[in-house]
């Protein structure tokens, strides 16, 4: 197969939890070569741990280029980072410190090499929080650590299948502290960081935002709540002051129910279910999370570790094909973003212009 590697991103795929499933669909993925078509792909993980997987999948055959040194990496083929060298117990489906650390450690490097450009996106496989979340690991996600390291000052968990996208007020929170997570300044920020990506990411001009209701008829007035009239419904007002074309609050029920969210560009939902049931409802497997807002691009699949089915080789890879798929399609949508801006024409004043203006009629 003659493969182009002109203008082939590079893109980091992180292994996520040891014993969960996200080595298997990695395989399953690269074991196509047709991949290396539209990407460079780069695995943070090391070749025992391929290697043990690889055995529970008969139908793989791969080879992978070993890198040390992600500046020396082969395009022709698909690299594997070594992150590193001790021999670590793997054991499919069991929740396990070691499975934890070791997921982190593929995590912080190839997140390292996507801050420092050495490659050109990441795809994250699924952590658990539980073995993962410690005094070293202070997060309770992929995304507040990405925010951290990339130091922006917002950004929004972003669920997208399609046309469809659904962002998060709050994230990973008890369901008794939402309500007062729910502020007129965080619904601002979040649409900001909204707004800006689906122009940046995904080359909507003018995007077209819902802003979903806390509470159930989005708070009915006032008679169920008054966090929908008195906080969420003035920060529409104000976004929409800001150039942001956002209308709401909605009703979630009635809102994904009756099929509106296909008349948006995307969705603000304000707390994880109330956006997370309707998208993995509607997105049929083809969800993919995308942290919009960082300076770089990162995707994941919309699942978890799945450990009940982790090391059958009956793990399902669409989504996270659809993460690369959506992760390549956010870096050439960056670049089209920034070529069409490079070197634009300088917009003359007023002042200079009715000086123009002045002198050619002084000139009649």
């Amino acid at each position: 197969m003659s493969i182009n590697t002109e203008n082939k991103p590079v893109i980091g795929i992180s292994c996520g939890d040891l014993n969960g499933i996200g080595t298997e669909i990695i395989l399953k993925i690269v074991s196509d070569n047709r991949i290396l078509e539209i990407c460079t792909p780069v695995i943070f993980a090391n070749n025992k741990l391929i290697n043990f997987y690889r055995k529970t999948l008969p139908d793989v055959n791969i080879t992978f280029s070993p890198l040390k040194d992600a500046t020396r990496i082969n395009h022709k083929q698909v690299n594997l980072f070594t992150c590193w060298e001790e021999d670590v117990a793997i054991t499919p489906g069991q929740l396990t410190d070691a499975g934890g650390k070791y997921a982190i450690m593929s995590l912080t490097q190839a997140a390292e090499a996507l801050k420092a450009g050495m490659i050109d996106g990441l795809v994250t496989a699924p952590i658990h929080k539980n073995n993962t979340h410690s005094s070293t690991f202070n997060f309770t996600g992929h995304t507040p650590y990405l925010k951290h390291l990339f130091g922006a000052s917002d950004v929004a968990m972003l669920m997208v299948a399609g046309n469809m996208r659904i962002g998060l007020l709050t994230e990973h929170v008890p369901v008794k502290d939402i309500a007062g997570l729910v502020t007129k300044e965080k619904i601002m920020s979040k649409l900001q960081v909204m707004n800006q990506s689906l122009k940046k990411d995904f080359g909507i001009t003018k995007p077209k935002i819902a802003v979903l209701g806390l509470n159930p008829h989005a708070g009915d007035e006032g008679l169920i709540g008054k966090e929908d009239i008195e906080i969420i419904k003035p920060a529409v007002k104000d976004a929409r002051q800001k150039d942001i074309f956002c209308f709401g609050p909605y009703p979630a029920d009635a809102f994904f129910a009756r099929g509106q969210y296909e008349k948006f560009d995307a969705v603000l939902a304000m707390y994880h279910d109330q956006g997370l049931i309707p998208f993995k409802s509607l997105a049929t497997g083809e969800g993919v999370n995308y942290t919009a807002g960082l300076n770089a691009v990162r995707t994941s699949p919309d699942h978890g570790t799945a450990f009940d089915i982790a090391g059958k080789g009956v793990a399902d890879e669409l989504s996270m094909r659809q993460a690369i798929y959506t992760c390549i399609d956010i870096i050439n949508g960056r670049m089209e973003y920034s070529n069409q801006r490079r070197n634009p024409l300088k917009k003359m004043s007023s002042a200079v212009v009715a000086n123009a203006v002045d002198e050619k009629i002084t000139e009649e």
